[in-house]
């Protein structure tokens, strides 16, 4: 099967779309963007500037990649966007391209699922297997790594990352990081404990459960300082792949760990 391209799409000299691309009505792809083998693009969708996308994706109507960014300091600079494969970018979904301040590169990696309205901003970078549910927004420069899951309306501060695995509640306001492995939520969001229905449907074992449990308690629940606590995980738990990836996520906070 070849690349299928309707007759009413406007795709320009320099696009680049391999083999088993289809594109629908009234979609616009420009000159320097690049699409991956067997990537669906639906009716009136938008691809302008350096869009990577890479094999397998479905794009729906009324999405638009790669517009600048929403940022007062950003001229035109050559910046891009950059998805991986198997992703599911539902209807009226914005991924802006970078601005100068960051990489360069607004990032998606593999196999996310972005529901309607979602907006991804300049600088994001998002990891693998992240759902975003309808009208989830990130501002600038924010950080989503595997596994995590962001209810709808939920907003994400500029700078905020939001952990491994973690899960974000629907109208949820972000302002400070959300550790990987837990859950939060609220206007002003604070955390309800681990991610335990997530933790399992990821095939994590009960006694990896249990031993981000009893570091959940250290870091959060009982009466330490951050560093007390931090000290307190490494000297009494067993440093797990798990448990080290936590204790480097909160010790590289910059805009502070949701509590």
């Amino acid at each position: 099967m070849g690349t299928l391209i309707h007759q009413t799409a406007i795709i320009e000299e320099g696009a680049m779309l391999d083999e088993d691309v289809s594109v629908g009505p009234f979609s616009i792809i420009s000159k320097g963007a690049k699409i991956g083998k067997g990537t669906k693009i639906l009716s009136n969708v938008l691809i302008e500037g350096a869009v990577e996308v890479g094999e397998g994706c479905t794009i729906y109507p009324f999405a638009s990649i790669g517009l600048p960014p929403q940022d007062l300091k950003y001229k035109g600079e050559e910046t891009s966007v950059r998805i991986g494969s198997g992703n599911i970018i539902r209807e009226y979904i914005t991924i802006h391209r970078a601005s100068v301040e960051g990489s360069g590169v607004t990032a998606v990696g593999d196999n996310n699922f972005f529901m309607a309205y979602v907006h991804i901003a300049h600088d994001c970078t998002i990891g693998s297997r992240t759902v975003m549910a309808n009208a989830a927004t990130l501002g600038g420069h924010v950080l989503v790594e595997d596994g995590a899951v962001i209810g709808g309306l939920a907003a994400i501060h500029q700078f905020a990352r939001i952990g491994a695995y973690a899960m974000v509640g629907g109208f949820s306001g972000i302002g400070q990081d959300i550790p990987p492995y837990t859950t939060a939520s609220g206007a002003r969001a604070k955390l309800y404990g681990l991610n335990n229905v997530g933790l399992k449907r990821n095939g994590f074992s009960d006694e990896k459960i249990n031993e981000l449990k009893r570091a959940y308690k250290i870091l959060f629940r009982d009466k330490h300082t951050m560093k007390e606590a931090i000290k307190k995980v490494q000297e009494e738990l067993p440093y797990t792949d798990e448990i080290a990836h936590l204790i480097e996520f909160i010790q590289k906070n910059k805009r502070g760990i949701c509590r």
